[in-house]
């Protein structure tokens, strides 16, 4: 018999979003070790809010929702807050039941001050690699390091002169007509008017110039996963120091480094030299050229241990295309170094959270 095309609305429902989510949902995995991380934050959190006073949204489950956005490359957070209206799965991963209110999307905008003086995304990002630790899924010998750019949020329309004061205001307040044909423009002269941290900068020679800012991970080798993370300036000369910082921070986070690749930007003396310093071998690639020759000799090329870093060094590029693509930080969301260093500890977050979550499963399989 032909079933009607009727719909009629319950006055109760019995059921809740935990018995909506299949057992064997990947997101599962990773809500249990996002639990376990959030329950050594607590005392982070209630130093974070007052004693007194209406109770805010848990900080909880506005991280939650921060890696939804990330793991499901919503675009912003108000497309975030309509999935929670409506979305089971994401109801579910956040920890809202059927009836809940979804917040309001100033709620973020609100917290996220808060989240930053307290280093909540950086802390959060720590313990997912203390995770990776326990689960014996990291090594604490070789590693891999590299940088790339991230686009600005900020046009080069709004690059302009430091100097200048006696300015012609513009034909159009939104969008004003700049020509800036056959004028120099660099840092050292001009600024962002929208976004003061951000500088001009390209990836290589041919390339166009854009407003970017520095991005600098620490890899481990074994599994590929992000050890740590920091977001500069974009001026090539923070790309080595950047890596000597993550490199000194691992010995105080308990690692035990022995080699680190990187590619050829990396061959220079003066980092060479610093990474020795550590008692840390360098396996980056050489580069040799008619003026010079390369600071890595055959005591580290003879041995069968810098091929192995030189092929497994080419992961990191995978991590930088993750975190572009899917967390969408090929250009950034919000204006500042401070708010995108948070946004990136979030992203390299997701990214260790969907790893390890896989390679999990791989071992009980």
């Amino acid at each position: 018999m032909r079933g009607l095309d009727t719909q009629q609305s319950s006055m109760f429902s019995y059921l809740s979003p935990e018995q909506r989510v299949p057992s064997d949902h990947p997101l599962r995995r990773i809500r249990q070790i996002t639990d376990r991380i959030l329950g050594e934050l607590t005392k982070l959190f209630e130093q974070m809010y007052s004693k007194f006073g209406r109770p805010s949204i848990p900080p909880e489950k506005l991280l939650r929702a921060l890696l939804l956005q990330v793991l499901y490359s919503a675009r912003s957070e108000r497309m975030l807050i309509e999935q929670l209206e409506y979305n089971l799965l994401f109801r579910w991963f956040v920890g809202l039941n059927m009836d809940d209110r979804v917040w309001d999307v100033t709620v973020f905008t609100k917290n996220r001050d808060r989240l930053l003086k307290a280093d909540v995304a950086k802390r959060f990002f720590e313990l997912v690699v203390a995770e990776a630790r326990n689960l014996d899924l990291m090594s604490d010998e070789h590693f891999t390091v590299d940088g790339t750019l991230l686009e600005a949020c900020a046009g080069l329309k709004s690059f302009r002169k430091t100097d200048q004061t006696n300015a012609v205001p513009p034909d159009d307040p939104g969008n004003p007509t700049v020509n800036f044909r056959g004028e120099r423009r660099g840092n050292a002269t001009h600024a962002s008017i929208t976004d003061s941290d951000a500088l001009l900068a390209r990836k290589g020679a041919g390339k166009e110039a854009k407003l970017c800012f520095g991005a600098h991970v620490l890899m481990e080798n074994r599994h590929g996963l992000c050890v740590d993370l920091q977001v500069t300036p974009a001026n090539p000369a923070t790309e080595r120091t950047a890596a000597l910082a993550m490199l000194r921070r691992l010995r105080r986070r308990g690692f035990r480094p022995r080699t680190v690749g990187g590619d050829k930007g990396y061959d220079t003396r003066d980092f060479v030299t610093r990474v020795r310093g550590l008692r840390i071998t360098p396996h980056v690639a050489q580069q040799i050229t008619a003026h010079r020759g390369s600071w890595i000799d055959a005591r580290t090329t003879r041995h069968g241990g810098y091929a192995v870093s030189q092929r497994v060094r080419k992961r990191v590029e995978e991590v930088f295309g993750w975190m572009k693509t899917v967390g969408g930080l090929r250009r950034t969301r919000y204006r500042g170094l401070a708010r995108t260093g948070l946004w990136a500890y979030v992203v390299a977050s997701a990214y260790n959270l969907i790893r390890l979550a896989r390679l999990q499963q791989t071992a009980l399989a």
